[in-house]
């Protein structure tokens, strides 16, 4: 059966996309850059909560993926203490400056995260040659890889994916970007394996008061008002789909 992934940027999402039936959770924060590495904090809450598997993305900032020694440093102690929480596994990803997989820190990537699930994430997007990127996460011992097909959805880069998906079977192929169960039939005919949906809506913020003029944000014309996090619902609709299938 298709596993589903679903991304979250809180524990309340994890633990109501639990709820709805995900199979296992990637656990982010600051949804506007794509998915940073959680706080300390929720990553304890995470422990604590929910039983599913819980896979905290590793990522220091948000744009490219080729990063600075003190930004890899610091890649490094975030897996060690993730492993040492107990996570099952993670997610992260490290390019070089020609967009192939930097396999030297990938090595010490596994090397930190030794017993854990890796998942490359979609900096695999960005990588110059696909195929090859496969074929090095594959000798590296990656466990899967979070992809788009290259493309900016899913949907549109299903040919990449399913190519892919033919290969020798490890890394596995999860598909994420634009999934949603009005498109998840198109994965489950392609034989995907594993999905990956943030199954997100945006909703108001409680607060009463409400001072417009102001931004906190480096983008003036985001509403700092609206909250993103899981839509039960579309978890559910999306499981019942996999369930579903004959």
């Amino acid at each position: 059966m298709t596993i589903l992934e679903i991304c979250c940027y809180s524990v309340e999402c994890a633990a109501l996309a639990e709820r709805e039936g995900a199979d296992r959770i990637e656990l982010c924060s600051a949804p506007k850059e794509g998915g940073l590495t959680p706080s300390v904090g929720v990553l304890r809450e995470a422990r604590k909560r929910i039983t599913i598997p819980v896979h905290p993305i590793v990522r220091p900032r948000g744009g490219d993926f080729c990063y600075s020694e003190s930004e890899f440093s610091a890649m490094l102690e975030d897996i060690r203490f993730i492993r040492e929480l107990g996570f099952p596994g993670l997610v992260t990803g490290v390019l070089n400056e020609d967009g192939g997989v930097d396999t030297a820190r990938m090595r010490q990537i596994m090397q930190a995260a030794q017993g854990m699930a890796v998942t490359f994430h979609r900096a695999f997007d960005m990588c110059a040659n696909p195929v090859e990127a496969f074929d090095v996460l594959g000798e590296l011992g990656v466990a899967r890889i979070l992809t788009s097909g290259q493309q900016a959805t899913a949907e549109k880069g299903i040919s990449l994916i399913v190519e892919l998906n033919a290969r020798s079977g490890v890394p596995i192929i999860m598909a994420g970007a634009g999934v949603r169960a009005a498109n998840l039939e198109h994965f489950l005919d392609a034989g995907v394996r594993e999905v990956h949906s943030s199954a997100g809506q945006y909703s108001p913020s409680p607060m009463r008061y409400r001072n417009t003029g102001l931004s906190m944000s480096s983008d003036a014309s985001a509403d700092e008002y609206s909250r993103y996090g899981v839509d039960g619902k579309a978890v559910a609709t999306m499981k019942a789909l996999i369930v579903g299938r004959p």
